[in-house]
C-alpha cells in the first residue's frame, strides 16, 4: 500500500508542480490560472480596442507571469515581444527614484540640503547645452527656488508647475512656497537632474547605466532612443489603432524619457522588490508618506479642488512614486502617460506582489481598473483619482 502510494505521488507530483507554477495568487490569496488569465486579458483587450500590452506580475518578489499581447504596429500586425523597445513615460520617475536613493546611500547626496548648496554657482548662471530643460535663466529673479530640496522634487512639492509651458510666457516660476502641497511636476524631477550632472559632471546617462541598468541586468534601456532600439520598437495607437510618429530626438530627461522593455522594467520592479539595488532602508524610506494628496484629481481642474474621497487609502506622495495603504500595506505604484502610451505598476512589498502594466494603446487605461482586479485582486488604486475611465462605463 506504501509503495503504491508512493508510486501515485511519483505520478501526480510532476502536475501538481506545473500547476503551482501556472497559477497567480492574489493580495487576498485567492488564485487563478494563468489559462484563465490569459483569456480574461484576451476580452478585455477585445472589448475596450486595446492595441498592444505587455504584462508582468509577481508572486514571492519575482515574476511568475509575463506576456505581450497585440500589436507594436497595428497597420504592418507586428506583434509586441518582451524584447520591444516601448516609450516608458513618467515610469522614468520611478526609475530616477533609484537613482537618487542609491546617491543617498553612497553620501554623495543629501535629500533634505537645499540643491543650490551643491553646486559653486546659482544655477541660472550655468550656460544651458540642451534644447531647453537646462535653461533657468528665467529663475535669476526668483527666489522661491533656492529652497528646494532633492526630498521635494521626488515628492513634487517643488512649487515648480508640471512642465515650463505651462505657464504664461512659458517662463518658469516656483508658483507657491516649496514643500507645502502636493503638485506634480514633471520640472521638479529635471532641476534634480540638472542638479546632479553639474555635481557629479556625468550624464543622466552615465548615472543610469552605472547605478541601476547595469546592476539590474537592464541592457534594453536608455534615457535616449539608441540607434539600436530601430530593430524592434512599438509604435503608439490612437483610439481608433491609427499609429502616432516615433518621437525619437527626446534628450535625456528624468522625468518623461526613458526607453524600455517589458522584460527590462520587470527586472527593474524585481530588483526594488527585492532591494538589490538600493537597501531595504532606503526602499522604506522611498515609500514613506511625504505629503498627503486630497486632490480630486491628478490632473486637468479638478487638481486644485480637495476632497476627502481618498482618506480611505490615506493617498500620499513618497519620494518618486504614489503611495496607498491597504489591508495588505503599502501599496507603491507609478504610473506613465503619453500619446499612444499608457503604463501602471504597482507594488506590495509586504504581501511580496506587484504587477507592471504596459501599454501602446491609448485606450489602455479603461481596462486598468478591472485588469488590476483580476489579475493580484488590487481593488484599492485610485483610478477615480487617475481618470481611468473604465471602457464599459463611457
Amino acid at each position: 500500500m506504501t509503495r503504491n502510494l508512493f508510486l501515485l505521488l511519483l505520478c501526480v507530483s510532476p502536475l501538481f508542480i506545473s500547476a503551482q507554477k501556472n497559477t497567480i495568487v492574489r493580495l487576498d490569496n485567492s488564485k487563478i490560472t494563468e489559462k484563465d488569465l490569459d483569456q480574461k486579458i484576451n476580452n478585455l483587450i477585445k472589448a475596450a480596442s486595446v492595441h498592444g500590452l505587455a504584462i508582468s506580475i509577481f508572486n514571492d518578489n519575482k515574476p511568475v507571469y509575463k506576456k505581450t499581447f497585440g500589436y507594436k504596429d497595428v497597420p504592418r500586425k507586428l506583434p509586441i515581444a518582451g524584447s520591444t523597445n516601448i516609450y516608458g513615460a513618467s515610469l522614468s520617475k520611478a526609475v530616477f527614484a533609484v537613482l537618487v536613493m542609491k546617491l543617498v546611500e553612497e553620501k554623495i547626496l543629501d535629500l533634505d540640503k537645499p540643491l543650490k548648496d551643491f553646486l559653486p554657482k546659482p544655477i541660472y548662471e550655468y550656460k544651458g547645452t540642451k534644447k531647453w530643460h537646462d535653461n533657468y535663466e528665467d529663475l535669476r529673479t526668483d527666489t522661491l527656488h533656492q529652497r528646494i530640496t532633492a526630498r521635494m522634487c521626488l515628492a513634487h512639492t517643488t512649487g515648480f508647475p508640471n512642465w515650463r509651458w505651462d505657464l504664461p510666457g512659458e517662463k518658469l516660476q516656483v508658483t507657491r512656497a516649496p514643500g507645502i502641497r502636493y503638485g506634480y511636476s514633471g520640472e521638479g524631477l529635471v532641476f534634480l537632474q540638472v542638479h546632479l550632472e553639474y555635481m557629479l559632471g556625468k550624464t543622466l546617462e552615465e548615472l543610469m547605466k552605472e547605478k541601476v541598468f547595469i546592476p539590474a541586468g537592464m541592457h534594453n534601456s536608455s534615457y535616449n532612443f539608441l540607434a539600436r532600439f530601430e530593430a524592434d520598437y512599438a509604435l503608439g495607437h490612437n483610439e481608433k489603432g491609427a499609429p502616432y510618429e516615433k518621437d525619437k530626438d527626446n534628450e535625456a530627461r528624468s522625468a518623461s524619457t526613458l526607453e524600455t522593455t517589458i522584460d527590462d522594467y520587470s527586472l527593474f520592479t524585481k530588483a526594488v522588490l527585492n532591494n538589490t539595488i538600493i537597501s531595504q532602508k532606503s526602499r522604506t524610506e522611498m515609500f514613506k508618506p511625504q505629503i498627503r494628496i486630497r486632490s480630486i484629481a491628478q490632473f486637468g481642474p479638478m487638481r486644485h479642488r480637495d476632497s476627502t474621497f481618498n482618506d480611505k487609502i490615506q493617498l500620499a506622495y513618497g519620494l518618486g512614486w504614489v503611495l496607498l495603504q491597504s489591508p495588505y500595506g503599502t501599496g507603491a505604484f507609478k504610473e506613465g502617460h503619453g500619446d499612444g502610451f499608457q503604463h501602471y505598476s504597482i507594488l506590495f512589498p509586504d504581501k511580496k506582489i506587484g504587477i507592471v502594466i504596459m501599454s501602446n494603446s491609448d485606450n489602455a487605461e479603461s481596462i486598468f481598473k478591472e485588469l488590476l482586479e483580476i489579475t493580484i485582486g488590487d481593488v484599492f488604486t485610485p483610478w477615480q483619482w487617475e481618470n481611468y475611465v473604465p471602457y464599459n462605463a463611457k
